[in-house]
């Protein structure tokens, strides 16, 4: 089994302000760093190499982070123990604070790429039924085994 996740988070700024500049202009070289990553699978990503055009919401300032990863021990080493870990001790720069989760983790069998949609579904039942086997955050941290 392989890890998703699934991350969602609304600007506060227009993507192409300067507010929000110091983010987009990072976007490339920590999407390089993941890639790299041991553990990595997978993202979502535009033609581009991004994500930040694929719109989901109705909320155009409302954007998706998706990828794939052999373990939660992968995403967290990369989200912690590289460069990552600057921009997201930075997040409350860009984007707004919400009150419900704003990502969401699940197993998946190895070579399947969920939807988008499947992976918003993921938010979803997470936030009306909490931590689960089928959708969990880092707290709870359910081995594949239980998925």
């Amino acid at each position: 089994m392989h890890l998703a996740q699934l991350n969602i988070a609304t600007a506060k700024y227009d993507l192409e302000t300067i507010e929000m500049k110091d983010f987009m202009d990072n976007l490339d070289p920590i999407n390089a760093i993941a890639e790299s990553s041991k553990g990595f699978v997978w993202r979502l990503q535009d033609e581009a190499g991004d994500a930040t055009s694929i719109q989901f919401f109705d909320d155009p300032r409302t954007i998706v982070n998706m990828s794939i990863w052999e373990s939660v021990d992968s995403l967290k080493d990369f989200m912690f123990r590289t460069h990552h870990k600057d921009f997201f001790k930075r997040k409350s720069e860009w984007f707004t604070k919400e009150a419900e989760d704003t990502y969401v983790l699940w197993w998946v069998p190895e070579g399947t790429i969920p939807t988008l949609e499947q992976a918003v579904q993921k938010l979803y039942y997470l936030r009306k039924h909490g931590e689960t086997p089928q959708a969990f955050t880092f707290k709870s941290n359910f081995k594949a085994e239980k998925a």
